[in-house]
C-alpha cells in the first residue's frame, strides 16, 4: 500500500492535470466557435464552384478537347493520397480515423497494382506516414494548424498538386480528411480532386434538361480557368474542416479527461482518508497496548 506522502503526492499532479486539461478545453472552445464559423461560411461557395463546374463540364461533354483537370491524363495508375491532420495531438482519435483510412486506401491501390504517393498535410500525417511509408511521400506542408488558415495555404497546395499533374506524376488526387459535424463528430471522408468527378447522383438536371446560356468567352476557356481554382477553394473547404474538426475533437477529449482526472482525485482521496484512519488507529491500539502492559 502507499504511505501517505506518496498518496498527497498522486492526487497533486493529478490536480495539476486537471487544471491544464481544463484550460485547453476552454481554449478549445473558444477556438472551435470561430472555426466552426469559418468551415460553414466556405461550405456553399465550394458547394456552388463544384455546381458551377458540373453545368460546364455537361455543356462541353461531347467535346474532343478538354481541359486535362476535367478529363484527366487517360491513365489511372499513379494516385496521389493527401491526408489532413492536424499538426498538434491530445485531440482523441481524430488524426488515428485520418491515418486508418488513408493506410486502407494504400493498401487497396497496391493490392489493384496501382502506384500511390503520399503528400501529407499537417505534422501527425507526416510523422506517422514518414514511420510506415516514407518511400510514398512527394512533399509535405505543416506548421499550420492551430492558427487563422489563410488562403494561401490551399492557393500553394493546389499549385504543387496541378504541377504534379501536369508533368504527368500524378494521375489522381485524393484528399482525405475529417467533415465536420459537431463538436462531438467528425466523420473521415475521401474526395477525389483530380481529375474533377461530376456528380450525376439524385437531384442533378438531366443534360437535356440544362437550360442554354451563352458564355463570354467559350465554356473550355472558362473550364480552363475555373478548374485551377476549384482546386483550391475545395481543398480550402477542407482545410477549414479538419480545423474546426480538430479543436471539436480536442475539447471533448479534454472535457473527458477532466471528468476522469476528477474521478481519479475522488478514489485517491478516499484512499487516503482510509489509509491515514488505519494509521491513526494503529498508533492508538499501539499506545493502549503498551499502556496495559505496564
Amino acid at each position: 500500500m502507499a504511505s501517505l506522502k506518496e498518496l498527497r503526492a498522486r492526487i497533486g499532479s493529478v490536480k495539476s492535470t486537471r487544471k491544464i486539461t481544463s484550460a485547453m478545453k476552454m481554449v478549445a472552445a473558444a477556438k472551435l466557435r470561430r472555426a466552426q464559423a469559418s468551415a460553414e461560411a466556405a461550405r456553399p461557395y465550394a458547394q456552388a464552384m463544384q455546381r458551377m463546374i458540373g453545368e460546364l463540364a455537361v455543356s462541353v461533354a461531347g467535346e474532343v478537347t478538354l481541359p486535362p483537370l476535367l478529363a484527366g491524363t487517360g491513365q489511372d495508375r499513379v494516385h496521389l493520397l493527401v491526408p489532413l491532420t492536424s499538426d498538434r495531438g491530445l485531440c482523441g482519435g481524430f488524426n488515428a480515423n485520418i491515418h486508418k483510412l488513408t493506410k486502407r486506401m494504400i493498401s487497396r491501390l497496391q493490392s489493384e497494382g496501382k502506384v500511390v504517393r503520399l503528400l501529407p498535410v499537417g505534422r501527425r500525417a507526416f510523422d506517422f506516414f514518414m514511420r510506415h511509408h516514407a518511400d510514398l511521400i512527394v512533399d509535405k506542408l505543416i506548421g499550420f494548424s492551430g492558427k487563422e488558415i489563410p488562403f494561401s495555404i490551399a492557393s500553394s497546395l493546389g499549385e504543387k498538386i496541378n504541377t504534379l499533374f501536369e508533368s504527368r506524376e500524378i494521375d489522381v488526387c485524393t484528399l482525405v480528411f475529417n467533415r465536420f459535424h459537431n463538436a462531438m463528430m467528425q466523420k473521415p471522408l475521401c474526395q477525389q480532386l483530380v481529375p474533377v468527378v461530376i456528380e450525376t447522383g439524385k437531384g442533378t438536371v438531366p443534360a437535356d434538361n440544362v437550360a442554354a446560356y451563352d458564355f463570354e468567352p467559350d465554356e473550355t476557356t472558362l473550364l480552363s480557368s475555373l478548374l485551377p481554382r476549384n482546386l483550391q477553394v475545395q481543398i480550402y473547404a477542407a482545410l477549414l474542416e479538419t480545423a474546426a474538426g480538430e479543436n471539436g475533437a480536442r475539447m471533448t477529449a479534454m472535457d473527458n479527461a477532466t471528468r476522469n482526472a476528477g474521478r481519479s482525485i475522488d478514489r485517491l482521496t478516499q484512499v487516503y482518508n482510509r489509509t491515514r484512519q488505519a494509521n491513526i488507529t494503529k498508533e492508538l491500539i499501539e499506545i493502549i497496548s503498551g499502556a496495559q502492559a505496564v
